[in-house]
């Protein structure tokens, strides 16, 4: 779907970047204020400059940073330039392929390596890296070339893309049906209570802060969602587990760990950069912020992938190590939870 446009007084062009609808239940809220609660990766600073500039619109009129959004209000943000995400730029990114064919590339991905382009992350993306490395990617049903599935900026792990349309096709059907296989691996907060279980939820964006997602367990909103669960190692006042996904709704085992009270260790959009469990003493304190250093980003990898490849019909299975931030984090708080006992 292309950007829609918007003619300028002047008669330039300008291109809609990002459009929001206010809810009945919005309350009074600056339009900068509100809209630093829905694009990722901005500053109130460039919001505001953005307002100034006159890129900021409610109800198709200019507005200042402090114009107060109301109920019903569309608020658009207006740039002269389309949305990077449709200027896609060839970059020779070294990637990590685990394994690739005619039709089909695994990839492991580092952590904080966007992938695909998006507001503030324009450039050094997967995608990137794959339309410089292939030419004549297949685009999926939201018009990103080659990807079958995503994982988040700074979850690390194996990505599957497609080369061809009848691979496109064929693996997203597998997506589709949750007949590929997908387990991530998480260090939680807390002490998991059962050994192993599954967590059944609806997943859509939160009401109130869009950047994070939320389960909706009467299934009231969202999408349906489900992650089986089964611990690896318990590490005092973490937890070290398995996480099978059997659907692939956005930050799904960020948003259902947090639901049964064990977000991701060092998950800052979900308050998991937060000391949540532990002792009031100095020494853990320190200790925690310590390893948070050393794993700078939520706790999470997909360390494995498996599905039917479209061509051959066989089943098809790929395992990743975990990366060594994450391996060494887990491996201080083993050493902390055999020597506080």
């Amino acid at each position: 779907m292309r950007p829609q446009n918007d003619p300028e007084p002047n008669g330039e062009e300008l291109f809609e970047h990002h459009r929001f609808l206010a809810s009945k239940g919005q309350e009074p809220l600056r339009v900068d204020k509100f809209l630093m609660n829905f694009i990722e990766n901005a500053t109130r600073n460039k919001i505001q400059q953005a307002a100034k500039d006159g890129h900021v619109w409610v109800n198709d009129e200019i507005v200042k940073q402090n114009y107060k959004v109301k109920p019903g209000d569309e608020v658009k943000v207006l740039f002269e330039h389309p949305p990077h995400e449709f200027l896609l730029v060839p970059e020779d990114i070294p990637l990590d392929i685990v394994y690739e064919d005619d039709v089909l590339l695994v990839v492991n991905k580092p952590a904080g390596m966007v992938v695909h382009p998006g507001h503030g992350n324009y450039s050094g993306t997967l995608i990137n890296a794959l339309i410089y490395h292939i030419d004549n990617l297949p685009v999926n049903s939201n018009e990103r070339p080659g990807l079958v599935h995503r994982i988040d900026k700074d979850t690390s792990g194996l990505l599957l893309v497609a080369k061809t349309e009848a691979a496109m096709t064929h693996l997203a059907k597998q997506f589709f049906d949750k007949t590929s296989e997908r387990e991530y691996v998480a260090l939680v907060w807390g002490n998991v209570t059962d050994e192993e279980g599954t967590i059944e939820g609806n997943i859509g964006r939160h009401p109130k802060n869009r950047l994070q997602m939320h389960v909706f367990p009467e299934g009231d909103a969202g999408k349906d969602a489900v992650t089986h669960y089964k611990v690896i190692e318990r590490l005092g006042y973490i937890t070290l587990v398995s996480c099978k996904l059997e659907t692939g709704r956005t930050h799904q085992i960020r948003a259902h760990m947090k639901y049964i009270g064990h977000t991701l260790f060092n998950d800052e959009r979900y308050g998991g950069e937060r000391i949540l469990k532990g002792t009031t003493f100095t020494k853990y304190k320190q200790f925690v912020e310590n390893a948070f250093k050393i794993l700078p980003r939520q706790a999470l990898h997909a360390k494995t992938l498996g599905f039917v490849h479209p061509v051959t019909k066989k089943m098809m299975r790929f395992e990743s190590e975990i990366p060594k931030d994450m391996a060494e984090c887990i491996e201080k708080w083993r050493h902390y939870s055999k020597h506080s006992q």
